[in-house]
């Protein structure tokens, strides 16, 4: 059984945050399209209808934490998803979702 001591970051707290960084209804939006192709923020505030100074932020969470990568073109900065493991890990989480949705929209412990 895993122990979780003060103090210290363990496995279980980064698998945690791991799941967390896709828990935000914003990056998680995000990584959906960054799953069809690159997106530059003005394209990503046009898609989610929210402020750029929003998908800015999440954006850095998401690269800062390996989700996402950047690269630069001329004035645009462009997003794509870092590693294919994360489309692995969407897909499979969609299905899950999928086999027990009616579960999981009346949990009311989450």
């Amino acid at each position: 059984m895993p122990t979780i001591e003060s103090g210290q970051t363990t496995t279980i707290d980064l698998f945690a945050k791991f799941f967390h960084g896709l828990s935000n209804p914003t990056r998680f939006a995000i990584i959906e399209y960054l799953m069809e192709r690159e997106y530059n923020v003005g394209e990503l505030v046009t898609l989610l209808k929210v402020s750029q100074g929003q998908v800015s932020n999440q954006l850095s969470c998401l690269r800062w934490c390996g989700y996402v990568s950047s690269r630069q073109e001329g004035k645009n900065v462009y997003y794509r998803i870092t590693d294919e493991r994360i489309r692995t890990i969407i897909d499979l989480g969609k299905q899950v979702v999928s086999d027990n949705a009616d579960y999981i929209s009346q949990c009311t412990r989450m």
